[in-house]
């Protein structure tokens, strides 16, 4: 394999972009807690059975605080 196939092959696989191939499951994004590192889609909260604070913003299970939503631009996923 020579260095063009290496660079082509090496772009192919890029992460730097939402997969076109995700499919479209409804998710409108995610819910992070800034302090834990949680992220949570927002279409498995739940199932992922997380509890919601008085406003219904889901709750972190690890330290209990409210998560904050992150959506991508467009249809991709919340990276």
């Amino acid at each position: 394999m020579g260095i063009f196939e290496t660079v082509t092959d090496a772009l192919a696989g890029s992460t730097g972009t939402a997969p076109g191939a995700a499919g479209d499951d409804g998710s409108e994004g995610a819910y992070w807690c800034d302090d834990c590192g949680v992220r949570v889609r927002a279409v498995d909260v739940d199932d992922e059975g997380l509890d919601r604070d008085a406003e219904g913003t889901p709750t972190c299970p690890d330290c209990g605080d409210p998560m904050r939503v992150a959506r991508a631009t467009g249809g991709d996923c919340a990276c």
